[in-house]
């Protein structure tokens, strides 16, 4: 099962926020430039597609359905969004090849918002992984959303522990994102069953906390037929590297810092000498995040992890 936030037809967890957001639209009060900032996988993007399609559906059959908080799957303007052909909406992300979103996306985008609108409706513009902007690409979105047309809605997803730039977050109504207690279990539950999260070795159980996280681990462990209850962090580090899955797998290239915090968190943040833990923590950290910046080999830095501190 992969999480996609694009054909999620049910919501699940947002219904509060997303009423106040559809009560602004409906009084012509919704702000132009929205900025949906909370933690990885917690529902932000399957917020924003949600609400563009009540956006989107009001005045077309087969509408967006309040009472069940659910996109219906046989509106037009679901299926162009999924078919990526929408005329009045343009998505910007991270592309699977890059390390940052592209200038070259925000003047495609910029182009986009400058041709009139089709039968005069709103326009949409979605960001997903707003943290991924370079200086370049940053500035030139500053530029469009510090002026933008009064048709045109910006949807900004942030992931909050990551760094954005404050010359763009100022700019921005901003909505903290959360869920309430009890919601991840409940969102779990419908969309996995129990089974995954009871059976998940404690490791992984007490740091994947939010629903998209459990997910994409449950289609990473179903996939490659792993041992659920028995596989520590320590032996899932051990495995990722031996078979260079960090070389392979978008889903360990994404989450290996998340991955190496777990252990560090595990063996040594629990320990007594928490200043030494913090410090090699803080060391170790540094180095993936140089690698990932200035797109260094990854492997060397493995195989020292490796030799220092898991089998060490």
């Amino acid at each position: 099962m992969i999480l996609n936030s694009i054909n999620q037809t049910q919501l699940f967890g947002h219904k509060k926020l997303f009423l106040t957001l559809k009560d602004l639209f409906d009084n012509h009060n919704l702000p132009n430039k929205l900025l949906f900032s909370g933690q990885k996988g917690i529902g932000k993007c399957t917020l924003s597609y949600h609400l563009t399609n009540y956006i989107f559906s009001k005045k077309e059959n087969f509408s967006y359905d309040l009472n069940k908080f659910e996109i219906n799957k046989n509106n037009k303007s679901f299926k162009l969004i999924c078919n990526n052909s929408h005329p009045n909406f343009f998505l910007i992300n991270l592309k699977d090849d890059k390390k940052y979103i592209d200038i070259t996306q925000i003047r495609e985008m910029i182009s986009f918002t400058n041709k009139s609108s089709f039968d005069n409706s709103n326009k949409i513009i979605m960001i997903d992984n707003l943290e991924y902007l370079n200086l370049s690409s940053a500035n030139a979105l500053l530029k469009v959303i510090e002026e933008p047309n009064e048709k045109v809605i910006f949807l900004l997803i942030h992931d909050n522990r990551k760094n954005l730039f404050n010359t763009l977050s100022s700019r921005c109504i901003k909505f903290k994102v959360h869920l309430e207690k009890n919601a991840n279990d409940e969102i779990l539950e419908s969309l996995i069953g129990s089974k995954f999260k009871i059976n998940l070795h404690n490791d992984f159980k007490n740091y994947y906390i939010t629903p998209g996280q459990f997910i994409n681990l449950y289609s990473y462990f179903s996939n490659n037929k792993l041992d659920v209850k028995n596989l520590n962090i320590e032996d899932f580090l051990i495995k990722i590297i031996n078979d260079n899955s960090y070389k392979k797998d978008n889903y360990i290239k994404d989450n290996l810092i998340n991955f190496i915090e777990l252990y560090f968190f595990k063996k040594f943040y629990k320990s007594l000498n928490r200043n030494v833990a913090h410090s090699l923590y803080k060391q170790f950290l540094s180095k993936i995040r140089n690698i990932k910046k200035y797109n260094l080999d990854i492997e060397s830095f493995l195989i020292e992890f490796k030799s220092k501190f898991i089998n060490g």
